[in-house]
């Protein structure tokens, strides 16, 4: 069947076209982490309980670091005082289910993306489509960049520093795996997610729901916005705190700017339409 014009398309049209997008978007995230169920021993031994390791990449330029400023830090350990375990019978199966399932996506994402796009674009103008040609590719980077800085930066932080918490020698760290892959899962999608900052500003200044002057009066409340983000997806530690929130804002002011070009490219082709 030929496919239809968007403007005479009906809202269950709509509805059935955005299904098909979603099992296309759904699909590729599922043959992906099929893929990856294949092969989970080599991505946990490298991936996932790579952060476990002190030869890790993060852990040997902090403890450099350390040593450069003299400072003793836990970085510099020959092992992590912490066991990972399986306290339920189905625990490592399911690890190994949902652990590929969100590897899926993470490599998937700029499919799905694009079946978002493909769905979206139809009801934009043709100069707003040329223009934006480079969505998927912006969309991705940012996020393949957010996931990046989660598992090197985030993730060993936020596991270096809760191993070695302890409220009394009595008491040994015995994580669960359900547990730990929650912490690396949540760090890297999370960033992820936090680093699409500027292309969610983009959108909603195309709608009139957000302007320049509105991100610069609510800097502030942005502040203390990004500075909670950061205790959430981090440990309570100012340090971890501090280097996961120069980033956001940074992204903050970029969105800024961005929002300061679509105003006044609005505003230029509003002049050129008089």
């Amino acid at each position: 069947m030929a496919q239809k014009n968007i403007n005479e398309m009906s809202f269950l049209d709509h509805l059935e076209d955005l299904r098909w997008h979603l099992i296309r978007a759904t699909s590729s995230i599922l043959i992906i982490a099929s893929v990856a169920f294949i092969f989970s021993r080599q991505l946990f031994k490298f991936i996932i309980f790579a952060p476990t390791e002190m030869d890790f990449p993060t852990y040997s330029m902090l403890c450099k670091a350390s040593k450069i400023i003299n400072v003793e830090t836990t970085f510099c350990g020959e092992e992590l005082p912490m066991i990972i375990q399986s306290r339920t019978m189905a625990g490592q199966f399911s690890a190994d289910i949902w652990t590929s399932i969100y590897a899926g996506f993470i490599l998937a994402f700029p499919y799905v993306i694009y079946q978002l796009w493909k769905f979206i674009s139809p009801g934009m103008h043709i100069n707003e489509r040329r223009h934006s040609r480079g969505f998927i590719i912006i969309c991705s980077l940012l996020f393949f960049t957010g996931v990046l800085f989660g598992y090197y930066i985030v993730t060993p932080l936020s596991i270096n520093f809760l191993a070695n918490y302890s409220i009394s020698d009595l008491v040994d760290n015995q994580i669960d795996i359900g547990s730990y892959i929650g912490l690396v899962r949540s760090a890297a999608i999370a960033s992820g997610l936090v680093f699409e900052l500027p292309i969610i500003i983009y959108f909603l200044t195309k709608i009139g729901l957000v302007t320049p002057e509105f991100l610069k009066k609510y800097r502030k409340y942005a502040l203390v916005i990004v500075l909670v983000l950061s205790a959430i997806i981090t440990p309570p530690d100012i340090a971890s705190q501090v280097i996961v929130a120069i980033p956001i804002l940074i992204l903050y002011q970029i969105s800024i700017y961005i929002s300061k070009v679509v105003i006044r490219n609005q505003k230029r082709k509003a002049k050129s339409n008089v």
